[in-house]
Formats: C-alpha cells, structure tokens, sequence
C-alpha cells in the first residue's frame, strides 16, 4: 500500500507552473510600471517621476523665481518631488497588492 500523496506529484507540478506564470506577470507588471511616468503638479512647480522614482523633469514657474525668496522655491520643489515619489511608489504597491492578492510579500 503506498502511503503519502499519490496526486501530490501532478498538483506540485501545476502549483511550480502556476508560480511561474505569477512570478512572469509580476515581473512584466513591474517593468510596465517602472516605463510609466506620473506627474505632480504644484501650480508653479511640476515635476515628472518614472515608476522606478526617476524624475524625467523639472518644471518651474518663472513667476515663482524670486532671487529675494529662494527658500519658497526650494520648498516648492521638495513637496513636488516628494509627492512624486509618494506617488510612485503607491502606484507600485497599488499595482503589485493587485497581483499579490494583498500577501503582503516583502520588496513587491
């Protein structure tokens, strides 16, 4: 009489596919997020991230250029490029969270 799991040996064989076929999906996801570009725009000051947290470009304003309040104009761009890469980065989890089914799998 033969002990253990006689059909283990088919259905490891569909779950290895079936895990090959999510780890492709995943990965052709990722690469389709990372060529996304996102923009944020702050009224004076836009900024264009990739999905891999590239910023592509740097609007400003020239009505916000003030050589007498340059702290304004920093402080313009680092929320921009701060929302930017928040955004970028909730587009990833967004995106993967889809595909993971919420697993909360650590770096995806």
């Amino acid at each position: 009489m033969k002990r253990g799991f006689p059909q283990m040996g088919g259905n490891m064989n569909n779950m290895m596919k079936q895990l090959k076929k999510a780890q492709e999906n995943m990965q052709k996801k990722q690469e389709e997020i990372e060529a996304t570009t996102l923009s944020v725009d702050k009224g004076m000051v836009k900024v264009d991230i990739t999905g891999k947290k590239e910023i592509t470009a740097i609007t400003i304003d020239p009505e916000v250029v003030d050589k007498d309040d340059v702290e304004m104009l920093e402080d313009l761009i680092m929320v921009a490029v701060n929302e930017a890469i928040a955004k970028a980065e909730d587009l990833m989890n967004t995106e993967m969270g889809k595909l993971t089914g919420g697993l909360g799998i650590p770096g995806l």
